[in-house]
């Protein structure tokens, strides 16, 4: 196991007074710094080899393997392990490498200056990202706290819940905590006009009116929530679907005939960093998909062309695999050799033929074999009758 030599340092706006004194040391003994200029002005009586984050970002790893053997200080705002760094150096430098130097997070200060508990509220990052994922988050009285991405964040958030129904949603931007400039801007979502520095963190009360979104993370969204040219996999059914499909924590679903990208988001926004990859040959069928998915909450949804089994080819193994249009035994050969052990797999059949596709599947492969058929009360003259569906065949199993 070899000796750390790499020291990755939590900073505040407090410098290298706010470091307790063996990381200060740390600090002060380092051969070679790297950070953004704010972490070198923070640390400017330090004297130290100097590096800026290098460009593009992807290129730190080997930035830093070039210094192996030399006393190497990465400064991070905050705590360097939660949406920071310092998670991605470990995922390619061997932990026992690294030395963390914790300090407290941007968002254990603005939970201190809200009064709100940690464990009641949800931390996000749009740093670096689509700011649209936080909107999978946006539901009635939840606190959350948002690592921006620069100072027209807080405005863009304003009018996400602006648009949903949240504009009395309260919003608070808190910049340059811990520091001597320390601000705050206080507002609602629907009358926000501050301009607030770039480097800030936000916290959000949504507060819902009456007529509000309701977009619960459990599956099960609205049909009319969806842009759709009709074929898509309704509500109740797609409930089922998703069930089965069960989304975890960072797992990577195939949506095989995505359509309009229903499953695939709906997927995503059930568990945290969840990605899927939606296959669909019709251009159009994918502009909705795309629209959805940033309408929705899921901008990272990845849109494929091609037909299937061959636009299978090179995609990432997944955890779970979506059938939902174009079914046939080579697809779902294709489709089963790929899948990861424990992964999940559904299809969806409305056809005779392909229902005795999947009837013939079950047979040699066993799983559920179950049919849907959602009954919905509507008008007949003055009085109301149940209108069917039609009926879903729905084949499902996991992979052992």
């Amino acid at each position: 196991m070899a000796d750390p030599w790499l020291h990755i340092v939590g900073i505040g706006e407090d410098g290298m007074e706010g470091l307790v004194p063996a990381t200060r040391a740390v600090v002060e003994a380092a051969e070679v710094i790297i950070g953004g200029d704010r972490h070198h002005t923070l640390t400017e009586t330090v004297s130290a080899e100097r590096l800026a984050w290098p460009h593009p970002f992807d290129a730190l790893i080997s930035t830093i393997e070039t210094l192996r053997g030399k006393r190497v200080v990465i400064l991070a705002t905050g705590d360097p392990l939660w949406f920071s760094v310092g998670a991605r150096i470990g995922r390619a430098i061997d932990p026992s490498e690294i030395v963390y130097h914790p300090q407290l997070s941007a968002f254990q200060l603005a939970a201190a200056r809200m009064g709100w508990s940690l464990p009641d509220v949800e931390t996000l990052t749009v740093h670096g990202r689509p700011v649209e994922q936080m909107i999978a988050f946006i539901q009635p009285d939840a606190q959350l706290l948002v690592l921006t991405t620069g100072a027209e964040t807080p405005a863009q958030i304003a009018r996400f819940l602006t648009e949903r129904g949240f504009g009395k949603s309260r919003m608070t931007v808190l910049a340059a905590m811990g520091g001597k400039d320390e601000a705050r801007f206080d507002g609602l979502a629907e009358s926000w006009n501050h301009t607030v520095p770039a480097f800030n963190t936000l916290a959000v009360h949504c507060v819902a009116a009456p007529d509000a979104a309701l977009l619960p993370r459990v599956p099960g969204l609205a049909d009319d929530l969806f842009l759709s040219d009709g074929t898509m996999t309704k509500q109740e059914v797609r409930a089922a679907t998703v069930a089965k499909l069960m989304p975890m924590r960072g797992a990577l679903l195939w949506d095989i005939g995505t359509g309009c990208g229903s499953v695939a988001i709906e997927w995503m926004r059930a568990a945290r960093y969840a990605r899927a990859i939606g296959i669909e040959p019709r251009a159009d069928r994918r502009a909705m998909a795309a629209a959805n998915a940033l309408a929705l909450g899921a901008p990272k949804l990845v849109l494929v062309e091609g037909s299937v089994p061959e636009a299978l080819t090179g995609l990432d193994a997944p955890d779970a695999i979506f059938i939902g249009g174009g079914l046939s035994r080579a697809t779902f050969d294709a489709a089963w050799a790929a899948l990861r052990p424990l992964g999940r797999l559904v299809a969806n059949a409305v056809t005779l033929e392909s229902e005795a596709e999947l009837i013939a599947l079950h047979k040699e492969h066993g799983g559920d074999l179950v049919k849907l058929q959602v009954h919905r009360a509507e008008p007949v003259g003055r009085l109301t009758g149940w209108r069917p569906s039609m009926p879903v065949t729905q084949w499902s199993l996991v992979k052992r």
